[in-house]
């Protein structure tokens, strides 16, 4: 599964600096990071009615579609920043044997 996300990694940055007329990715970054940062969020609305609806119907398709769509604009936001996938694999691994409740306690001081 690391592999499908390090290949995404890789393709995001390679265009990165191509032409925004004809690299989506590219696009977004020269538009800069609040048009990048509107669509994470646009994504993220996308997804949290996928996912309302998809409790309503069964069907799971869509939340699929749109997590994906969601996560894609994460990683351009990421990379956009300096960072990659890799990064919040490293730090979700971090959080492995670890309670959510003591991990989430301990950002609170």
């Amino acid at each position: 599964m690391n592999d499908v996300l390090k290949a995404l990694d890789e393709i995001i940055a390679l265009r990165r600096d191509e032409d925004p007329e004809t690299s989506y990715v590219a696009s977004l970054n020269a538009r800069g990071l609040n048009k990048i940062l509107e669509k994470v969020g646009e994504e993220c609305t996308e997804t949290i009615i996928a996912a309302k609806d998809a409790a309503a119907s069964g069907d799971r398709e869509q939340l699929v579609y749109e997590t994906a769509d969601l996560w894609f604009h994460t990683m351009v936001m990421l990379a956009h920043l300096g960072e990659n996938a890799e990064a919040v694999l490293a730090e979700l691994g971090r959080r492995f044997n670890t309670s959510g409740l003591v991990e989430k306690a301990s950002r609170q001081k």
